[in-house]
C-alpha cells in the first residue's frame, strides 16, 4: 500500500499563490504516476495535473495550464503543486493520488488512481 499526506492548503486572495505538497510512504517503488484532483462543493472530482513518478511526462487540465506547475522530489518521495494566479473558482479540496499501473500516457481519470490522500482545503477569496 501507499500512504499519501497532503499539506499546504489555506486561504489566499485571488491572484495569490500556494504550494501544495504530497508526501508518499509505504510501497513508493510501485508508484508510476502521481496526480492532483480537486473537488468543490456540489461538484464532481476533477483532474488537475499529474506527472510520472520516474520521468518527465506531465499533464495538466486546461483550466490550470500556465498557472499551476507540478514537480517532484523523488529523494523525499514528495510531489508538489505550485499554484499561481489563483482564482475563486480554484477553491476546492485538493487530493493527491497515485496510479500504480504501468500504462500508456498520463492518466487523468480518478478511477485510474489507486491510492488517495485525505485532501487539503484551498480557498481563494475574491
Amino acid at each position: 500500500q501507499v500512504q499519501l499526506v497532503e499539506s499546504g492548503g489555506g486561504l489566499v486572495q485571488a491572484g495569490g499563490s500556494l504550494r501544495l505538497s504530497c508526501a508518499a510512504s509505504g510501497r513508493t517503488f510501485s508508484i508510476y504516476t502521481m496526480g492532483w484532483f480537486r473537488q468543490a462543493p456540489g461538484k464532481e472530482r476533477e483532474f488537475v495535473a499529474a506527472a510520472r513518478w520516474s520521468g518527465l511526462s506531465t499533464l495538466y487540465a486546461d483550466s490550470v495550464k500556465g498557472r499551476f506547475t507540478i514537480s517532484k522530489e523523488n529523494a523525499k518521495n514528495t510531489m508538489y503543486l505550485q499554484m499561481n494566479s489563483l482564482k475563486p473558482e480554484d477553491s476546492a479540496i485538493y487530493y493527491c493520488a497515485t496510479d500504480n499501473a504501468r500504462r500508456v500516457g498520463v492518466p487523468n481519470y480518478s478511477y485510474q488512481y489507486d491510492y488517495w490522500g485525505q485532501g487539503t482545503q484551498v480557498t481563494v477569496s475574491s
